[in-house]
């Protein structure tokens, strides 16, 4: 058995990851739990984070957006990101680090399926608006850009009844791991990862690391779900 703590951006990665990630990974062993830093994204918050969770699981992991990440440098992409992330935690925790960014945001993965989009929004136009921006980004849903009118939310939001923490599960639940892999190779390379960490014995992992707000979080996140 081997037991990541994933720390996500906020609720809807939080549901996704519970939804999708938890039953696919469980079933090899790896119980994955997410843990929601609320927003505000940077480096400086991250590596505390990150930090914390290391002392209570055997691999810790990350799922934040590019787009609206604080303090990217000029020229930033996703592996100097992650690259910036893994260096800023202490060396001897490093290994158990697997750090990922979506590009370029967790509403790309939807884009996926441009039919899911219409049956979970029921607006059936919504199929050919969805596939007419996958073609101007050569039916690769991580490439829809990121400006603050052209991020994959902003158009979902410009030109849809979409609502984040309800419908981004949602969708994705629709769509299925399979076809998001398939499409999108960021994230499959992400999963495939996670789906294969060392053996949790080389570690010596401290069962009460996270404090106890942290614990009363997930907890009441559980109970929510339900």
């Amino acid at each position: 058995m081997v037991r990541i703590g994933i720390s996500v951006e906020g609720t809807t990665e939080e549901r996704f990851i519970k939804t999708l990630l938890v039953p696919y990974l469980s079933q090899k062993e790896i119980y994955v739990t997410p843990v929601s830093i609320n927003g505000n994204v940077s480096v400086d918050r991250v590596k505390h984070e990150l930090r914390n969770l290391a002392y209570s699981f055997d691999y810790v992991s990350t799922f934040y957006d590019f787009y609206g990440f604080k303090g990217k440098v000029e020229g930033e992409t996703k592996t100097t990101l992650e690259s910036r992330i893994k260096g800023s935690i202490k060396e001897e925790i490093r290994g158990r680090l697997i750090p990922y960014i979506q590009m370029y945001e967790f509403e790309g993965l939807l884009f996926s399926s441009p039919a899911a989009i219409a049956l979970v929004l029921q607006d059936e136009s919504l199929n050919a608006w969805a596939n007419n921006i996958l073609a101007d980004f050569n039916n690769n849903p991580e490439k829809v850009n990121d400006s603050t009118e052209t991020a994959p939310s902003k158009r979902l939001e410009k030109s849809t009844n979409y609502r984040k923490t309800t419908h981004g599960p949602n969708i994705a639940k629709q769509i299925g791991l399979a076809k998001m892999r398939n499409m999108c190779p960021g994230f499959n390379d992400w999963l495939t990862e996670l789906g294969y960490p060392r053996k949790a014995g080389q570690f010596k992992v401290k069962p009460c690391g996270l404090s106890k707000l942290t614990w009363i979080a997930i907890l009441c996140n559980d109970i929510i779900a339900l």
